[in-house]
């Protein structure tokens, strides 16, 4: 599910706005809109980044566009959006286990998580639960 690149700096977790290639042969640097897939060799980056970026000493910045903004959720990333909340809601099959962790919205608690939380389970709906305070 591609919903949203983050960008190439190390530490840096926003969503990726612009790409940046290395052109080698022309000491060139281009830096344009975000491409449509991640190529191994490219870099995603930010708005923030991709404004501030620079080249080498010595070689020359291309870039292609200065407006750069995030792309809007495609139909495709909200279909996989919503496929993924329907698997989740679904009760696992006769003979699988879902790996859970407790506490984890769809997986069973322990009657001291609900204790120590001061809630009861009244009731569920799919992966949602009704809960009521003690």
């Amino acid at each position: 599910m591609g919903m949203s690149r983050q960008c190439s700096k190390t530490g840096c977790h926003g969503a990726s706005v612009a790409t940046l290639t290395y052109v080698y042969r022309d000491s060139t640097v281009v830096l344009g809109p975000l491409a449509t897939y991640a190529e191994p060799h490219t870099y995603d980056l930010c708005g923030v980044h991709a404004e501030r970026m620079t080249a080498p000493r010595g070689w020359e910045v291309v870039r292609l566009s200065g407006d750069y903004t995030p792309p809007p959720p495609s139909s495709d990333d909200l279909l996989a959006l919503a496929d993924a909340v329907r698997e989740a809601g679904r009760p696992p099959r006769a003979g699988t286990s879902r790996p859970a962790a407790p506490g984890v919205a769809g997986t069973p608690t322990t009657p001291s998580d609900e204790a120590d939380a001061g809630t009861v389970e009244v009731g569920r709906r799919g992966h949602l639960r009704m809960l009521r305070d003690r």
